[in-house]
């Protein structure tokens, strides 16, 4: 798992730091996290969600509706945790295959791409807005509003990319920076934004990497202790595929890949 703070200033004077961590499916799996699903009366927070699950790292999932309910399709283990497949939003993240001969994580155009929930091609899924795709179309407007956003994106390689912005910005700049700068990415979805954008790491995890002067933008970032964090009602987890959590085999690392 590679972990960088990426300044686009000179390239994209109006997008802000990134946080961006780069994973392995092969080494981590993702599993969708939702609060009733969890007999939870009301939703809980980041760091509440970390404690509770364990896992390595957790980030926000979709959008949803003021009664919290989930926007578009949610899969948990193959079971739907949401609303009927958005119309309009093409973006899908899944991971966790039935079928062994499918990547272990993907984010799906379903502009281009199919899926279908009965039977799933994938356990684990969540639906929300595509930022750019396979082609370099940005899929957003240029609205002018601007929010802290979280991206999920997919690399030629095959490895997952969740970033997080460190302060406002629009979607439309913000894709058009990813798609420009980092040649890498093949296509990119938004989940939710605003104050429901947040992102944090075990402290185990945070452990794990040698403390450096240069690491301190993001250790604090993951720690959670910056920003506002307000309740959650669906997350997204690492974790890795080892079962060992004692020493940890691949700890964050600072990735050059984003420069």
């Amino acid at each position: 798992m590679h972990v960088a703070l990426w300044n686009p200033m000179e390239a994209c004077p109006q997008v802000p730091s990134l946080l961006m961590l780069q994973i392995d499916p092969e080494r981590y799996r993702f599993s969708i996290h939702q609060f009733r699903d969890e007999g939870l009366r009301s939703p809980i927070s980041i760091h509440d969600w970390q404690q509770r699950t364990d896992a390595y790292v957790l980030f926000n999932a979709g959008l949803f509706r003021e009664d919290y309910s989930y926007l578009g399709v949610l899969l948990k283990e193959g079971r739907s945790l949401g609303t009927k497949k958005h119309h309009s939003w093409q973006g899908l993240f899944a991971a966790e295959p039935t079928d062994g001969t499918l990547k272990k994580a993907r984010v799906l155009d379903l502009a281009y791409e199919g899926f279908t929930e009965d039977p799933p091609l994938y356990r684990e899924a969540a639906q929300s807005l595509m930022l750019f795709d396979r082609t370099g179309k940005l899929r957003v407007k240029d609205s002018g509003k601007r929010a802290f956003q979280t991206v999920v994106a997919e690399d030629g390689q095959g490895a997952i990319l969740v970033i997080k912005t460190v302060d406002i910005v629009s979607l439309h700049h913000l894709a058009d920076c990813l798609h420009r700068q980092l040649p890498a990415l093949q296509q990119a979805m938004a989940m939710d934004g605003g104050a429901s954008s947040d992102v944090i790491a075990s402290p185990d995890l945070l452990h794990a990497a040698q403390e450096t002067s240069s690491q301190a933008g993001w250790r604090s970032l993951l720690a959670g202790t910056t920003g506002v964090h307000i309740p959650l009602p669906t997350v997204i987890g690492i974790t890795p595929r080892t079962p060992s959590r004692s020493t940890p085999a691949h700890g964050p690392s600072q990735s050059t890949r984003a420069h």
